[in-house]
């Protein structure tokens, strides 16, 4: 299982959730895999970049500021995603219709 696409990142801070939507290398262009991943996850990995990243909870799947820079580092959230995936395969979202 790999990774292909991230479609949307969103950090949500008051929850404390990593709510992320992607496909992976079998998944048909209509479809997408949604996912709600904890902080505490996040951590346990050894990953950071919720830490690092303070987006307001608002402004719903954005992970741009004004000027279009990227604030979430794209391959450090797959990475983190093939990982965790590898690890609870059984967690690996279902394919719904996008």
């Amino acid at each position: 299982m790999e990774i292909r696409e991230l479609i949307t990142v969103y950090l949500n801070n008051f929850e404390q959730l990593l709510e992320v939507t992607f496909r992976i290398d079998d998944d048909p262009e209509d479809v997408c895999r949604y996912s709600k991943i904890p902080f505490l996850d996040l951590s346990d990995f050894g990953y950071d970049f919720h830490e690092k990243n303070n987006v307001d909870i608002f402004d719903e799947y954005d992970i741009y500021n004004e000027d279009d820079v990227f604030l979430i580092n794209e391959d450090e959230i797959i990475n983190f995603l093939q990982e965790y995936y590898s690890s609870f395969p059984n967690k690996l979202p279902k394919p719904e219709l996008y």
